[in-house]
Protein backbone atom coordinates (compact mmCIF):
# COMPACT_ATOMS: atom_id res chain seq x y z
CA UNK A 1 0.00 0.00 0.00
CA UNK A 2 2.87 2.23 -0.44
CA UNK A 3 2.51 3.03 -3.56
CA UNK A 4 -0.64 4.39 -2.58
CA UNK A 5 0.49 6.99 -0.29
CA UNK A 6 2.88 8.55 -2.96
CA UNK A 7 0.36 8.57 -5.73
CA UNK A 8 -2.68 8.94 -4.09
CA UNK A 9 -1.56 10.88 -1.02
CA UNK A 10 1.27 12.99 -2.18
CA UNK A 11 0.61 12.85 -6.04
CA UNK A 12 3.56 11.90 -7.06
CA UNK A 13 3.90 10.01 -10.60
CA UNK A 14 4.25 5.94 -10.54
CA UNK A 15 7.72 6.23 -11.34
CA UNK A 16 8.88 8.76 -8.75
CA UNK A 17 6.69 6.39 -6.53
CA UNK A 18 8.53 2.98 -7.60
CA UNK A 19 12.21 4.97 -7.24
CA UNK A 20 11.67 5.68 -3.89
CA UNK A 21 10.74 2.29 -2.56
CA UNK A 22 14.22 1.72 -3.13
CA UNK A 23 15.11 2.87 0.40
CA UNK A 24 12.87 -0.30 1.79
CA UNK A 25 14.39 -2.97 -0.03
CA UNK A 26 17.90 -1.26 1.38
CA UNK A 27 16.72 -1.41 4.84
CA UNK A 28 15.70 -5.27 4.20
CA UNK A 29 18.99 -6.19 2.60
CA UNK A 30 21.03 -4.11 5.41
CA UNK A 31 18.83 -5.77 8.22
CA UNK A 32 19.38 -8.90 7.05
CA UNK A 33 23.54 -9.07 6.91
CA UNK A 34 22.97 -7.32 10.24
CA UNK A 35 20.78 -9.98 11.86
CA UNK A 36 22.80 -13.13 10.03
CA UNK A 37 26.05 -11.68 12.30
CA UNK A 38 24.61 -10.69 15.61
CA UNK A 39 22.86 -14.76 15.74
CA UNK A 40 26.18 -15.92 15.73
CA UNK A 41 27.63 -13.20 18.68
CA UNK A 42 24.18 -13.54 20.79
CA UNK A 43 23.57 -15.65 23.33
CA UNK A 44 19.62 -15.33 23.10
CA UNK A 45 19.23 -13.79 19.65
CA UNK A 46 15.55 -14.48 19.62
CA UNK A 47 15.19 -10.69 20.71
CA UNK A 48 16.73 -9.41 17.31
CA UNK A 49 13.60 -10.35 15.94
CA UNK A 50 11.68 -8.72 18.84
CA UNK A 51 13.66 -5.78 18.29
CA UNK A 52 13.27 -6.10 14.43
CA UNK A 53 8.99 -6.19 15.14
CA UNK A 54 9.00 -3.30 17.21
CA UNK A 55 11.00 -1.38 14.34
CA UNK A 56 8.35 -2.73 11.95
CA UNK A 57 5.72 -1.53 14.06
CA UNK A 58 7.06 2.23 14.33
CA UNK A 59 7.65 2.52 11.02
CA UNK A 60 3.98 1.37 10.38
CA UNK A 61 2.84 3.58 13.34
CA UNK A 62 4.95 6.78 11.12
CA UNK A 63 3.14 5.91 8.05
CA UNK A 64 -0.31 6.56 9.49
CA UNK A 65 0.31 9.70 9.94
CA UNK A 66 1.42 10.74 6.78
CA UNK A 67 -1.32 13.04 5.45
CA UNK A 68 -1.48 15.11 1.82
CA UNK A 69 1.56 17.67 1.92
CA UNK A 70 4.18 15.84 3.59
CA UNK A 71 7.62 15.34 3.05
CA UNK A 72 8.46 12.72 1.12
CA UNK A 73 11.76 12.51 3.52
CA UNK A 74 8.94 11.76 6.59
CA UNK A 75 7.74 8.68 4.28
CA UNK A 76 11.63 7.14 3.16
CA UNK A 77 12.51 7.76 7.26
CA UNK A 78 9.23 5.22 8.09
CA UNK A 79 9.92 3.31 4.92
CA UNK A 80 13.63 2.26 6.16
CA UNK A 81 12.67 1.76 9.68
CA UNK A 82 10.27 -0.92 8.03
CA UNK A 83 12.47 -2.18 5.66
CA UNK A 84 15.81 -2.52 8.49
CA UNK A 85 13.31 -4.42 10.37
CA UNK A 86 11.63 -6.90 8.51
CA UNK A 87 15.59 -7.24 7.15
CA UNK A 88 16.11 -8.51 10.75
CA UNK A 89 13.20 -11.34 11.07
CA UNK A 90 14.17 -12.95 7.32
CA UNK A 91 17.03 -14.91 8.40
CA UNK A 92 17.15 -15.25 11.78
CA UNK A 93 13.80 -17.65 12.36
CA UNK A 94 14.77 -19.64 8.89
CA UNK A 95 18.48 -20.02 10.44
CA UNK A 96 16.61 -21.09 14.06
CA UNK A 97 13.81 -23.76 12.22
CA UNK A 98 16.63 -25.00 10.44
CA UNK A 99 18.99 -25.48 13.25
CA UNK A 100 16.14 -26.96 15.69
CA UNK A 101 15.52 -30.42 12.97
CA UNK A 102 17.93 -33.13 11.69
CA UNK A 103 19.77 -32.88 8.39
CA UNK A 104 17.22 -34.72 6.22
CA UNK A 105 14.03 -32.49 7.60
CA UNK A 106 16.01 -29.06 6.03
CA UNK A 107 14.07 -29.09 2.97
CA UNK A 108 10.88 -29.47 5.05
CA UNK A 109 10.82 -26.83 7.63
CA UNK A 110 12.42 -24.34 5.09
CA UNK A 111 9.38 -24.73 2.60
CA UNK A 112 7.18 -24.37 5.56
CA UNK A 113 8.76 -21.08 7.03
CA UNK A 114 8.14 -20.07 3.44
CA UNK A 115 4.43 -21.34 2.69
CA UNK A 116 3.42 -19.42 5.93
CA UNK A 117 4.98 -16.64 5.00
CA UNK A 118 3.62 -16.41 1.86
CA UNK A 119 -0.01 -17.27 3.48
CA UNK A 120 0.22 -14.69 6.25
CA UNK A 121 0.90 -11.95 3.64
CA UNK A 122 -2.07 -13.43 1.15
CA UNK A 123 -4.45 -13.39 3.90
CA UNK A 124 -3.23 -9.63 5.55
CA UNK A 125 -3.42 -8.12 1.71
CA UNK A 126 -6.77 -9.74 0.99
CA UNK A 127 -8.44 -8.58 4.37
CA UNK A 128 -6.53 -4.76 4.38
CA UNK A 129 -7.70 -4.84 0.31
CA UNK A 130 -11.32 -5.66 1.77
CA UNK A 131 -11.51 -2.23 4.47
CA UNK A 132 -9.70 -0.03 1.76
CA UNK A 133 -12.35 -0.56 -0.74
CA UNK A 134 -15.25 -0.52 2.23
CA UNK A 135 -14.07 2.69 4.11
CA UNK A 136 -12.79 5.05 1.53
CA UNK A 137 -16.03 5.95 -0.19
CA UNK A 138 -17.34 6.50 3.01
CA UNK A 139 -14.66 8.46 3.68
CA UNK A 140 -14.58 10.48 0.77
CA UNK A 141 -18.07 11.66 0.82
CA UNK A 142 -18.07 12.77 4.48
CA UNK A 143 -14.83 14.74 3.68
CA UNK A 144 -16.42 16.11 0.35
CA UNK A 145 -19.03 17.13 1.90
CA UNK A 146 -17.71 18.96 4.72
CA UNK A 147 -15.96 21.08 2.23
CA UNK A 148 -20.09 22.48 1.78
CA UNK A 149 -19.80 23.64 -1.69
CA UNK A 150 -22.34 25.48 -4.05
CA UNK A 151 -24.90 23.24 -5.04
CA UNK A 152 -23.60 24.82 -8.94
CA UNK A 153 -20.06 23.48 -8.00
CA UNK A 154 -21.09 20.64 -6.14
CA UNK A 155 -22.52 19.37 -9.16
CA UNK A 156 -19.10 20.00 -11.29
CA UNK A 157 -17.30 17.34 -9.58
CA UNK A 158 -17.46 13.22 -9.85
CA UNK A 159 -19.98 11.66 -7.55
CA UNK A 160 -19.80 8.15 -5.53
CA UNK A 161 -16.75 8.31 -3.73
CA UNK A 162 -14.40 6.88 -6.22
CA UNK A 163 -10.25 8.45 -6.03
CA UNK A 164 -9.11 6.73 -8.63
CA UNK A 165 -8.50 9.72 -10.72
CA UNK A 166 -5.77 10.60 -7.86
CA UNK A 167 -3.32 8.10 -9.81
CA UNK A 168 -3.84 9.53 -13.30
CA UNK A 169 -1.80 13.38 -13.14
CA UNK A 170 -2.92 13.79 -16.39
CA UNK A 171 -6.88 12.99 -15.84
CA UNK A 172 -6.37 15.53 -13.14
CA UNK A 173 -4.85 17.86 -15.44
CA UNK A 174 -7.61 17.95 -17.92
CA UNK A 175 -10.32 18.43 -15.43
CA UNK A 176 -8.96 21.22 -13.75
CA UNK A 177 -8.19 22.84 -17.33
CA UNK A 178 -11.94 22.31 -18.19
CA UNK A 179 -13.28 23.96 -15.39
CA UNK A 180 -13.89 27.66 -15.26
CA UNK A 181 -11.52 29.71 -13.11
CA UNK A 182 -13.90 30.47 -10.44
CA UNK A 183 -14.45 26.57 -9.78
CA UNK A 184 -10.67 26.07 -9.48
CA UNK A 185 -10.22 26.75 -5.49
CA UNK A 186 -13.69 24.34 -5.00
CA UNK A 187 -11.48 21.91 -7.27
CA UNK A 188 -8.23 21.76 -5.44
CA UNK A 189 -10.76 21.81 -2.52
CA UNK A 190 -11.94 18.43 -3.39
CA UNK A 191 -8.59 16.99 -4.74
CA UNK A 192 -7.29 17.86 -1.04
CA UNK A 193 -10.76 16.45 0.42
CA UNK A 194 -9.91 13.02 -1.76
CA UNK A 195 -6.44 12.88 -0.76
CA UNK A 196 -7.33 12.83 2.79
CA UNK A 197 -9.94 10.54 2.63
CA UNK A 198 -7.04 8.41 1.44
CA UNK A 199 -4.56 9.00 4.10
CA UNK A 200 -7.45 8.55 6.67
CA UNK A 201 -8.08 5.04 5.51
CA UNK A 202 -4.41 4.33 5.03
CA UNK A 203 -3.77 5.21 8.72
CA UNK A 204 -6.37 2.24 9.81
CA UNK A 205 -4.90 -0.26 7.47
CA UNK A 206 -1.05 0.32 8.75
CA UNK A 207 -2.50 0.35 12.53
CA UNK A 208 -4.14 -2.73 11.81
CA UNK A 209 -0.82 -4.16 10.43
CA UNK A 210 0.94 -2.90 13.49
CA UNK A 211 -1.53 -4.33 15.46
CA UNK A 212 -0.66 -7.75 13.99
CA UNK A 213 2.65 -6.84 14.58
CA UNK A 214 2.53 -6.01 18.29
CA UNK A 215 0.97 -10.01 18.08
CA UNK A 216 4.28 -11.08 16.83
CA UNK A 217 6.39 -9.21 19.03
CA UNK A 218 4.37 -10.44 22.15
CA UNK A 219 4.59 -14.39 20.64
CA UNK A 220 8.52 -13.78 20.39
CA UNK A 221 9.60 -12.92 23.86
CA UNK A 222 8.54 -16.62 24.59
CA UNK A 223 10.77 -18.55 21.53
CA UNK A 224 13.42 -20.80 22.78
CA UNK A 225 17.02 -19.58 21.55
CA UNK A 226 17.92 -22.68 19.66
CA UNK A 227 21.73 -22.75 19.05
CA UNK A 228 22.69 -21.82 15.65
CA UNK A 229 24.41 -24.31 13.62
CA UNK A 230 26.90 -23.02 11.28
CA UNK A 231 26.69 -26.51 9.36
CA UNK A 232 24.98 -29.74 9.74
CA UNK A 233 26.67 -32.83 10.49
CA UNK A 234 26.85 -35.10 7.44
CA UNK A 235 25.84 -38.86 8.39
CA UNK A 236 28.84 -40.61 7.93
CA UNK A 237 27.47 -43.11 4.52
CA UNK A 238 26.75 -46.67 5.51
CA UNK A 239 28.85 -49.57 3.88
CA UNK A 240 27.31 -51.98 1.32
CA UNK A 241 27.65 -55.35 1.83
CA UNK A 242 29.92 -57.27 -0.37
CA UNK A 243 29.01 -59.67 -2.85
CA UNK A 244 27.79 -63.11 -1.14
CA UNK A 245 27.86 -61.48 2.57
Amino acid sequence: YVPLIYQGVLGLAATNSGLLLTPMMAGIATGSIASGQLMLRLRRYRYIGTVGMALVALGLGLLSRVRPGAAELQVIAALVIVGFGTGLTFPLYLNSVQSAVERRYLGVVTSQVQFWRNVGGTIGTAVLGSVLSQRLPERVQIEVAALRLPPQLAGAFPQGGSAQALFDPAAIAAARAALPPAALPAFEGVLTAVRTALALTLEEIFLYGAAAVVIGLAVSVFLDDVPILREHPVPAAETAPAFGE
